[in-house]
């Protein structure tokens, strides 16, 4: 994959240009210390990601992508937590705090290697419980790790998402989500329902050979007779 790296420190960008030599499936095509001559390198090397500060003179990062004609994905550079969330309305990897050691950078380029992936085969690994989720509701952005959901809600072509005491919606089919969900933490309770395990607090027998569950909010949901056998495998020793 072809790579630039946008730094206005020549200290930072040198440095970082040096580590990810380190990475065989990256190559640096180029660096600039600007948006703007940033922006002319992009046009005449198309890179496959950017490796992009913040903060910088004159105009941001984000001023920048909002100039570029395609959506390379982004690795960002920043001594500043608070773009995080922002920063996941782009084609965002990964989200780097200065001083970027050698160790997280690996982590990150085994994101943008595992993303390239299934980018080339059309697949999507299963999510683990530590992920962070970014959902974007209306105007409010949420980031929040995928063991701190408890359900997912079936809502016409929407799902309702249910997390920490506040809830939101994303354009998406149950079943699509729950390709993407680890099997043995989350549970396709019924047609309406996906529900996090650990979030259950209560089971009882229901109607017709199914359960109740009550779930650590409170809320209870029906599992149907189909699923009731699934469920009990399980939950069982």
């Amino acid at each position: 994959m072809k790579a630039i790296v946008v730094e206005d420190s020549r200290v930072a960008r040198e440095g970082l240009v040096r580590m990810l030599k380190n990475f065989n499936t990256l190559e640096v095509v180029g660096d600039a210390e600007h948006p703007i001559p940033a922006l002319e390198l992009i046009r005449s090397t198309r890179p496959d990601v950017i490796f992009l500060d913040i903060h910088m003179p004159g105009e941001t990062g984000f001023d920048l992508l909002e100039k570029i004609d395609y959506s390379p994905r982004i690795i960002f550079t920043t001594a500043y937590s608070e773009y995080a969330v922002k920063s996941f309305d782009y084609n965002t990897i990964d989200y780097l705090l200065k001083p970027i050691s050698q160790e997280r950078l690996a982590i990150a380029i085994a994101k943008l290697n595992k993303t390239n992936e299934e980018f080339s085969t059309g697949t999507k690994s299963a999510l683990e419980m530590n992920n962070k989720i970014f959902i974007k509701d209306d105007e409010k952005c949420h980031l929040v790790t995928l063991e701190s959901i408890r359900y997912f809600e079936s809502c016409k072509n929407y799902v309702r998402v249910y997390f920490n005491a506040e809830s939101a919606f994303v354009k998406k089919s149950l079943n699509q989500i729950e390709e993407r969900l680890p099997g043995k933490f989350f549970f396709r309770a019924n047609r309406q329902f996906i529900v996090n395990l650990q979030a259950i607090s209560a089971i009882e027998d229901g109607i017709h050979d199914g359960y109740v569950i009550t779930m650590d909010d409170g809320v209870t949901i029906d599992i149907s007779r189909r699923q009731a056998a699934d469920l009990k495998e399980i939950l069982s020793l």
